[in-house]
């Protein structure tokens, strides 16, 4: 029996679980929300600070364990809440956590890999950083393999910069020499099913090694539309009108780099740049809901 149970059914774990369900006798998810119970394709189960006895059962039968639920403030949830019961859990075989390339903060469009020391531009990626470093410490105090997978920007179908530019929230940031890092939601899944087949252990991060400028995306996605991209916002301006949370992806650069992805996983990259990604989506339809593909 093998049993995973998504803390956080968000977009990446609905797109591996739709991917590799088959591989799981039973896959449960979590969600704050309870609207969100009638409407997903695997169990639901919500999560609290006072978790149902099912939520605990599950947890206690896990052999894999997929973290995409997000730290705040407060820290992180999942191990606040779970922590004593996911180092007893006598199954469990692997977790993978999901985290951020912006735990790497601003290197001014330097290179970095995981081996370079975090220094984050903002309290998210602080928050990232304490996350990944509990999750090793309880790998390691329960003897799991603990892989820490640091996400780009991740898009795909129903997230993508087709969409944004349709709902009028693409934006062009005139930020000279700024790049930005990506991965298309595929890529990351087949990560995922790599990190829990080889019971991988270490921090990978999950790009796909070609960071570019976010304005050269959006110029990209409209030729491909056929429209006209949006005006280009000087950046002072945009500080001014654009959302703190949009803007903090400005207040860090650096080249990530994918070696250890392609090496230690195995990984071949199905999108290796944004246009192979983009191509695809307006190829198979860029706007299917993402709690559907």
């Amino acid at each position: 029996m093998s049993t995973l149970v998504c803390m956080g059914l968000g977009y990446c774990a609905r797109h591996f679980a739709a991917a590799f369900g088959p591989r799981f006798s039973s896959i449960i998810g979590t969600t704050r929300d309870p609207h969100k119970i009638a409407d997903e394709p695997v169990e639901l189960l919500m999560f609290s600070e006072h978790p149902s006895e099912p939520l605990r059962e599950a947890i206690a039968d896990a052999s894999h364990l997929l973290i995409s639920a997000a730290p705040d403030d407060a820290g992180d949830a999942v191990l606040t809440v779970f922590g004593d019961e996911i180092a007893a859990a006598e199954n469990l075989q692997s977790i993978v956590y999901l985290s951020s390339t912006g735990v790497y903060g601003d290197h001014r469009g330097a290179s970095v890999d995981e081996t370079t020391p975090t220094v984050p531009a903002h309290e998210r990626g602080g928050a990232r950083v304490k996350a990944e470093f509990d999750w090793q410490a309880l790998g390691r105090r329960c003897g799991v393999p603990v892989a820490v997978l640091r996400l780009g920007g991740i898009y795909g179908p129903g997230q993508n910069a087709f969409v944004r530019l349709l709902a009028g929230r693409a934006h062009r940031i005139d930020k000279p020499d700024h790049v930005s890092n990506r991965i298309h939601v595929a890529d990351i899944v087949q990560t995922i099913e790599a990190a829990f087949r080889l019971n991988y252990n270490g921090i990978v991060n999950v790009t796909d090694g070609q960071p570019a400028s976010p304005n050269e995306q959006i110029e990209y996605a409209s030729k491909l539309l056929g429209i006209a991209p949006p005006p280009l916002l000087p950046f002072d301006e945009a500080k001014r009108t654009l959302s703190p949370f949009l803007m903090s992806f400005y207040e860090g650069c650096a080249r990530v780099r994918n070696d250890r992805l392609k090496n230690d996983l195995g990984i071949t990259l199905r999108y290796p740049d944004y246009r192979a990604g983009l191509d695809a989506l307006l190829k198979d339809g860029f706007d299917k809901p993402s709690s559907r593909t």
